[in-house]
């Protein structure tokens, strides 16, 4: 079974980087006691296309960002923790009887991976993770399994390589999402006990919905609609080149109709896709509510979003995402993480996995 330590538990010092379709993202954390700190971050610009669909489609364009990343970064620090967007592994819970030593549970994933991954075992990296006894029955085990093309990993540790950095974690975003909302919880009323909170990630290229209850993810959906759509609504309406209309889109200076006639629009047909995706949840669970919803990813900050999203889903608790809350910055001005925060969660996520027990 060739392992690239999937979901496995590491504590070597590392940096969280996640590599999205519009930036590679690091964070590095640090902890005294029961309390984390920020010790630095960096968000680099990639250039459009060099990530397509989760797909790395110019290694060299993506390494070198990387190499830049690290660098402005200013770390020592060369161990790092990447993951693969979760449309590109296959995840899939299941019962093993309780007490296999570790060669027979080995046999029995293989097995089992067998069932359901459409794929030779051979052009798989495989893992899995024990999750304790099952609730249902005492004396079986809940065991993960995880499993990605050996490509998808490989692109990926590619261009960690092509930086002189080493990949000694690779996750899955969902997982470092579900490991950036323990940090969250804090900022929710009760940490969130009992409740159900949905994390709504709006990237360039999609947004992604995870649904939690009590810290265990219980829904998760992927849309296409997202933040890519406001820059070519912006190209389409002033004659403006794809660069130059993403610039507008964050520095402003566009003309005056602007927000009414282009800004407005999105922000609604976002709020409504929010609350589309809501509705399947509610129809595929037995849920019929969500307590509160975390905007996260760069269109998080869109002035008004959380208003809308508040208002066309029914939740009056929306607010923006930040998994730094509570935590000291050290020299990190405050301002600064509050507009780049709700971007972080996969990057916080996997820096997250330095202090996984070993």
């Amino acid at each position: 079974m060739l392992n690239l330590d999937f979901l496995k538990p590491k504590a070597p010092p590392l940096i969280g980087v996640d590599i999205s379709s519009s930036a590679v993202k690091m964070v590095e954390l640090s902890q005294a006691g029961r309390s984390f700190s920020l010790e630095r971050y960096v968000i680099e610009p990639l250039p459009k296309d060099a990530v397509s669909d989760g797909n790395i489609a110019n290694l060299d364009v993506v390494g070198e960002a990387v190499r830049r990343a690290w660098r402005h970064l200013d770390s020592r620090i060369k161990n790092v923790a990447i993951a693969l967007p979760a449309a590109a592994v296959i995840s899939k819970k299941i019962l093993v009887p309780a007490g296999l030593s570790e060669r027979e549970l080995e046999t029995q994933v293989e097995m089992e991976a067998n069932q359901y991954i459409p794929f030779s075992l051979d052009e798989v990296n495989l893992d899995f993770q024990q999750l304790g006894p099952s609730a249902a029955v005492p004396e079986e085990e809940e065991v993960l399994i995880a499993a990605a093309k050996k490509e998808k990993v490989d692109e990926r540790v590619a261009v960690i390589e092509a930086a002189a950095l080493k990949a000694v974690v690779v996750d899955v975003e969902s997982y470092a999402t579900q490991a950036a909302f323990e940090l969250m919880r804090p900022q929710l009323p009760g940490h969130g006990e009992n409740q159900i909170v949905a994390v709504v990630d709006i990237g360039a290229t999609a947004m992604h919905m995870n649904i939690f209850k009590d810290g265990q993810s219980i829904y998760s959906r992927d849309q296409a609609y997202a933040g890519n759509q406001l820059t070519q609504e912006i190209q389409r309406k002033f004659g403006m080149s794809s660069d130059e209309a993403e610039q507008a889109k964050k520095t402003g200076g566009l003309p005056d109709n602007y927000e009414p006639e282009v800004l407005q629009p999105f922000i609604d047909t976002l709020a409504l896709e929010i609350s589309r995706s809501l509705q399947f949840f509610y129809t595929s669970s037995n849920y019929n509510s969500v307590d509160h919803i975390l905007l996260a990813g760069g269109c998080s900050a869109i002035h008004g979003l959380d208003e809308a999203v508040s208002s066309r889903a029914q939740v009056p608790s929306t607010m923006r995402a930040n998994p730094f809350f509570g935590m000291a910055t050290g020299k990190i001005r405050g301002k600064q993480i509050q507009l780049d925060a709700p971007s972080l969660l996969i990057a916080c996520g996997l820096a997250m996995r330095r202090f996984d027990p070993s």
